[in-house]
């Protein structure tokens, strides 16, 4: 895979992918590029068709965390540890694929820039 970014995320508490959670992105200051759900293989599906949309800049990642774990009918406090996570990450070179693996829970996140 050449260009682009690509976007999947597992609840680790779970075991499972977070098909469901709605997931932006955007490169900073500008409209959203893409808006959709993790699907059920726990890809962001739409990105696939917007490589040739990433420039060299940055990004942000928004991930309905607080929402998705409440759909899942997991109690929460009434202002939730995360509510909406925002990733920002820098795009250097855009002939590269960025594969971002999100690993989260209620509590916490783990993002790296992965190999796709």
């Amino acid at each position: 895979m050449n260009g682009g970014v690509s976007i999947h995320v597992v609840d680790v508490a779970s075991g499972k992918v977070a098909a469901g959670m709605q997931v932006r992105v955007r490169r900073l200051g500008e409209e959203w590029l893409c808006e959709g759900q993790i699907a059920d293989n726990g890809l962001l599906a739409p990105l696939s068709e917007l490589a040739a949309r990433f420039d060299r800049g940055v990004y942000e990642v928004e991930l309905d965390v607080a929402a998705f774990y409440r759909a899942q009918g997991q109690a929460s406090p009434q202002v939730p540890f995360l509510d909406v996570l925002v990733y920002r990450f820098g795009l250097d070179d855009p002939r590269q694929h960025y594969h971002l693996p999100f690993k989260l829970t209620a509590w916490g996140v783990s993002c790296f820039r992965g190999g796709a």
